[in-house]
């Protein structure tokens, strides 16, 4: 920061200091900004990506869809409110309510949402 106060203040008397002070800049800065551009490509980006496909399948899901939560417990889709859903788990027919975001899976393919990924 000192080196651009004084690179800016400076009266120009000598053209080559002046050149080399935005040089050193230039090669200071230059690996700086592509070590952010590579970290926005390699974990930023694809890390939004697959965020966008879970909304779009948590917002897809319906009725009678196997699915499979964050704990790993599996079942049916019994019911649909807008934030909780309603599985059904086993052969005993055991009721759990859990938030749609707990959902990480759902098991059970569907023609009209392989459509709108396959556009995308």
């Amino acid at each position: 920061m000192e080196m651009l106060l004084k690179l800016l203040t400076s009266t120009g008397a000598d053209p080559t200091q002046a050149a080399g002070g935005w040089t050193s800049i230039l090669i200071s800065v230059i690996p700086l900004a592509g070590l952010i551009v590579v970290f926005y490509f390699l974990l930023i980006r694809p890390e939004k990506k697959r965020q966008k496909k879970e909304k779009a399948m948590r917002e897809n899901l319906q009725v009678a869809d196997e699915v499979v939560t964050i704990g790993g417990i599996i079942g049916r889709v019994l019911s649909i409110q807008e934030d909780t859903i309603v599985v059904e788990t086993g052969s005993d027919r055991n009721r759990i309510r859990v938030l749609k975001s707990a959902i990480a899976e759902n098991r059970t393919a569907h023609d009209d949402v392989e459509k709108v990924t396959l556009k995308k």
